[in-house]
């Protein structure tokens, strides 16, 4: 019998040691004694750098990490991944591995209105998985997760841009529904970021470009309870009104299958989760927009603008904010950035689009999960929905690029965030 300096392993005659040493890690392992596996595969790899058994053990280490979880284990766990895929490019595991990475920062991504690091980050690792083995059994798989992750990223912007837009601060709400409508085109809230992106142009007398916006809402959500006010508001603007695709109406009465209505009890709950909800995202195809920088940008350091991101954002003084006020140029400080950093609302600020909450902005009626439920454009009264302002009526028939935006319209809890509101 061979003695291994392990005094815990005996190898019998004709036993090949990097077999016995791999099999002994794999079963600690798997009664989840994960450091003595390690150990034990760390042994094989400095003893037998030649053995066939040699990419198992890189993959068995990195997997322990993953399955060991929490911050510091999944952390670890991608470091491995990636070790294994520098060192085994060709390998049959190097796709599994690719989508671990992903998934190990899925596994830590926070909700839509915490910081969205990580979230980024698995972004980055899906379409990095996506563009490199486009023929991986796993591709499902990887395309549902990358769908939610955006689905949550999304989220967090929608909040900010809703923020924004109530304060009537447009140029920086335009700036973000820009970024949701470009970067997240798959979004359940799409529509309500399309419609208000129109709404924050008009603000600004910006007409003629939000036409593009509201027309998108009607051929992109045709089921969506904002299709009714962007027809209004293209009427207003004395702008066709277009007609969706059966293709895009197969696809919203698709989702809308799959929409599901929460109780009061489920909402709760999710409340309560530390984990995010991705109940509401849309099936179809993934958008993988800008690649090949997106890993090293997410991992970027925070210098004024959220991580990741690429936003350009017009500062604004405080009398901006006022409700009724058009948003007007601050001085920059004197900073780096030569601007103000853009603050996103707390998770409690119960900041809403039109009539709606960001809570019920992401889950609409007729299976459109992403417009807000009882939304009515920010006009003034029912009656006068899609109307321009009074005094700017003839302004408004004779250009329409110029049609007088509505005046801002106040949340429910108005009273209420004048007390909490940070400004």
């Amino acid at each position: 019998r061979m003695h291994h300096p392990d005094p815990g392993l005996v190898f019998s005659p004709g036993e090949q040691p990097d077999i016995v040493l791999y099999q002994k890690a794999t079963h600690e392992i798997s009664h989840g004694r994960y450091e003595v596996g390690r150990l034990t595969l760390q042994t094989l790899i400095n003893t037998y750098p030649d053995s066939e058994y040699l990419s198992k053990a890189k993959l068995a280490i990195a997997n322990s990490y993953y399955d060991e979880g929490g911050v510091s284990g999944l952390t670890q766990a991608e470091a491995e991944y990636k070790d294994f895929i520098t060192f085994f490019p060709t390998a049959p595991e190097a796709p599994e591995a690719q989508y671990r990475v992903g998934m190990a920062h899925f596994r830590m991504l926070a909700k839509a209105d915490r910081d969205q690091t990580e979230g980024e980050l698995a972004e980055a690792e899906f379409k990095e998985f996506l563009l490199k083995y486009p023929d991986s059994p796993l591709i499902t798989q990887v395309k549902g997760r990358l769908r939610e992750t955006q689905e949550v990223l999304a989220e967090g912007e929608y909040y900010t841009a809703d923020f924004y837009y109530l304060h009537g601060a447009y140029r920086a709400s335009k700036s973000r529904f820009e970024e949701i409508v470009d970067n997240y085109p798959n979004y359940s809230g799409g529509d309500g970021a399309l419609y208000y992106l129109g709404q924050s142009l008009e603000h600004l007398r910006q007409g003629n470009q939000a036409v593009v916006y509201y027309s998108h809402v009607i051929t992109d959500f045709p089921l969506s309870p904002l299709v009714p006010q962007a027809k209004e508001r293209l009427t207003a603007l004395k702008a066709p009104i277009p007609h969706p695709t059966r293709a895009m109406l197969a696809r919203a009465e698709a989702d809308a299958t799959h929409h599901v209505d929460k109780s009061w009890m489920d909402k709760v709950v999710d409340l309560m989760s530390p984990s995010p909800d991705m109940s509401q995202t849309l099936y179809g195809p993934v958008h993988l927009g800008q690649t090949g920088s997106g890993i090293e940008a997410a991992k970027t350091p925070q210098t004024g603008a959220p991580i990741g991101n690429t936003i350009v954002a017009t500062p604004v003084n405080e009398k901006s904010l006022e409700p009724g006020k058009p948003a007007e140029p601050a001085t920059p400080p004197n900073n780096d950035n030569g601007g103000a950093k853009e603050n996103p609302p707390p998770a409690s600020s119960n900041s809403a689009v039109g009539n709606a909450s960001p809570s019920a902005a992401s889950s609409g009626q007729n299976g459109q999960s992403g417009a807000p439920k009882n939304t009515t454009p920010a006009t003034g009264t029912n009656s006068e929905n899609a109307k321009p302002a009074e005094n700017s009526s003839n302004t408004a028939q004779s250009d329409p690029s110029k049609a007088a935006a509505p005046a801002k319209k106040k949340g429910k809890l108005h009273i209420l965030k004048k007390i909490v509101d940070p400004f």
